[in-house]
């Protein structure tokens, strides 16, 4: 696990000082992701750095860029490769031989072995990474088939850039950092930006199971080719069998201890995160199978009521016998990091539970440098609530004759709360401004076309942008766009494919990758191995969901190691009191972040929106913690 950036010149000489000046600021900016070395390597117009947080081979022999033995090859490389060992061995039998232990050099090897594609292909891991072919003067740039592992790049200037996070392109010279204001309609409906779309103009996330090759020869600023790619998610759906409940069950036993032993190799201190739900206990339920000694959980906590999920990890770390630490999470520590906030994730990004996220990580690094984690389960394996009350929503859609729907676009501006409420009798009690968002919201989701416009709108936090934003104008990201056809007729796995494709790379891996890596650790989430993620796709719906519970089959894994008693309870996900923290000792900050006259000189948001929300908010009588949450990480970004 590591952070590399760098860089191709579109001119055919470079300043060998400014370059090296260049490279080493980009690499610094990186240092969190990797303390322990520095590398960089320049060539022509080309040059990569590193920055290492040795895991596997822990010698000078590990260290990056990399060349290949035969010297065609140069790697910078953030991950891991799993199967290293297995492909080494295959490798060897061919005549290649290897000076260190380390998965960069078996990756080089593979490249020069098999070619680009094919080394993809057989590579079972999580990585990001730029590979330098010097025969056929060519840089390729990929990421691994779900998205764990970030890259960004694109043009600035006359310069490529590239890099695991955006804080090292802003450190070149050229950067010229204008806001994408495009990507602002996309963090409005979901708190996030997703792929391809990043905040600066002219700068991509690459999509995951994609690479790009760049000609460095036949650059033309400004630029680049479209990525292909290497796997497609899709295909998974038309790979399973006709399983039993019994015979999956054990199948994914099986598979998921294999992935963990995998998993569990490691030449510095290994744990896992605990949060005493399906997905998380099933991991180390099956790493304390296999470890000859207690495993290392760690869980978070807080005092607010509705929220704590520790006492349930403890638990299950007691009836497992694991060596568990936990935090509790008060509104100091929130109100202390969350002004770090847009430093850890570089872009604005909403999810609050980045909070306990980046709490648990920072505990967790204190004792191990590197975590297994649960994340994964719920798209996998149909864990979310929302799926089967999202179906039924998509099925009853032609009856909702409801009096809120038939006034939804009937409503004037000028009409009074009184005359509102009048006409909407149930909602007394509301303002003008909560009910007409939720009219808003109501019109846009009976307007759907598709369940896959139905499921983009339902989980918007602004049902329009244009309530809020100047310039509300929407990219395409991986809820829109026609279904491939490889996906079955199926709705339940239409909205796991949806999620799949956009959720979970830019969200809940981008939460943990930045939050984890920000403190130095390695984090590894073994559902996310392509085969398990294969199997996954490939069930019938059926064996997954049992009326409105999900995960059976996954359950039943679990249930043969931990009491049902200790885990079947209501979901509650990685949530936090940020409602309440809005109105207690995150209000200075936030009503800073949203002052009008401020919010008015910048030029993004319809300040009299904004703040009418958030005084509704202040007032207890809403709750906008969504809604509002993703404005302040971009005001505090924007800071």
């Amino acid at each position: 696990m590591c952070g590399f950036a760098g860089l191709v010149a579109s001119s055919n000489r470079l300043d060998r000082q400014v370059s090296e000046q260049s490279l080493r600021a980009m690499g610094d900016a990186l240092e969190h992701r990797g303390p322990d070395g520095e590398g960089i390597w320049r060539e022509n117009t080309v040059g990569l750095v590193h920055r290492r947080l040795a895991i596997q081979d822990l010698s000078p022999t590990g260290a990056q860029p990399m060349e290949s033995a035969s010297g065609r090859f140069v790697i910078s490389f953030n991950g891991e490769i799993y199967n290293f060992r297995a492909l080494r061995r295959e490798l060897e039998e061919s005549g290649f031989s290897f000076i260190g232990h380390s998965d960069t050099e078996v990756m080089l090897a593979a490249f020069e072995a098999w070619g680009l594609e094919d080394a993809l292909q057989r590579f079972n891991g999580m990585f990001a990474f730029a590979l330098v072919d010097r025969k056929q003067r060519t840089l390729t740039l990929a990421r691994d088939r779900m998205g764990e592992k970030p890259l960004y790049y694109g043009w600035q200037g006359s310069t490529l850039l590239f890099g695991s996070e955006l804080k090292a392109l802003t450190c070149h010279p050229c950067w010229e950092g204008q806001i994408n204001r495009g990507a602002l309609p996309l963090l409005v409906r979901h708190n996030l930006i997703p792929a391809p779309h990043s905040i600066y103009c002219g700068i991509r996330k690459l999509l995951p199971s994609s690479f790009i090759c760049v000609d460095l020869d036949q650059l033309v600023v400004g630029e680049l080719p479209e990525p292909s790619r290497y796997w497609r998610l899709e295909d998974q759906f038309n790979k399973g069998q006709d399983w039993t409940f019994s015979g999956a069950s054990f199948h994914l036993e099986g598979l998921l201890e294999e992935v963990i032993g995998d998993q569990m190799i490691s030449d510095v201190p290994l744990g896992a995160f605990l949060s005493g739900g399906i997905d998380s206990s099933t991991i180390v339920a099956l790493m304390q199978k296999q470890a000859n000694q207690p495993v290392k959980t760690f869980s978070i906590g807080f005092n607010e009521e509705g929220f704590n999920e520790a006492v349930h990890a403890a638990a299950v770390a007691n009836h497992l016998g694991t060596d568990h630490t936990e935090l509790y999470v008060t509104e100091k520590n929130a109100r202390d990091l969350v002004p770090q906030l847009p430093t850890i994730y570089d872009e604005p990004f909403a999810d609050s539970s980045q909070l306990p996220t980046y709490l648990v990580s920072e505990m967790t690094r204190k004792h191990v440098t590197v975590a297994l984690s649960g994340d994964g389960g719920d798209e996998l394996f149909c864990g979310y609530t929302r799926y089967p009350s999202m179906l039924r929503g998509w099925q009853r859609r032609g009856s909702l004759g409801s009096r809120l729907k038939a006034l939804s676009g009937q409503l004037p501006p000028e009409l009074t709360a009184r005359a509102i409420r009048a006409l909407i009798p149930s909602q007394k009690g509301r303002s003008v401004e909560a009910i007409r968002l939720r009219l808003a919201r109501a019109r846009a989701i009976a307007s759907a076309q598709s369940l896959s416009d139905f499921y983009r709108r339902s989980v918007s936090y602004w049902p329009d942008p244009a309530m809020v934003l100047l310039e509300p104008n929407e990219g395409s990201y991986g809820l829109t766009g026609a279904l491939p056809d490889d996906v079955p007729d199926d709705d339940l796995k239409t909205l796991m494919w949806r999620d799949q494709n956009w959720y979970l790379p830019d969200d809940i891996l981008t939460k943990v990758d930045r939050a984890a890596m920000a403190c130095s650790l390695e984090t590894r989430i073994p559902m996310l191995d392509h085969r398990v993620v294969s199997f996954a796709m490939g069930l019938p719906a059926s064996l997954n969901i049992q009326g409105s519970v999900g995960k059976q089959v996954l359950r039943s894994v679990l249930y043969r190691h931990v009491p049902r008693e200790l885990i079947d309870r209501p979901k509650q996900g990685f949530a936090v009191p940020v409602a309440a923290w809005l109105r207690g000792s995150l209000r200075e900050w936030a009503e800073e972040l949203l002052d009008p006259v401020k919010l008015r000189e910048q030029g993004y948001w319809k300040a009299d929106m904004v703040r009418q929300v958030w005084n509704e908010h202040l007032s207890g009588r809403e709750d906008y913690s969504f809604e509002l949450w993703g404005i302040l990480m971009f005001q505090a970004w924007l800071n």
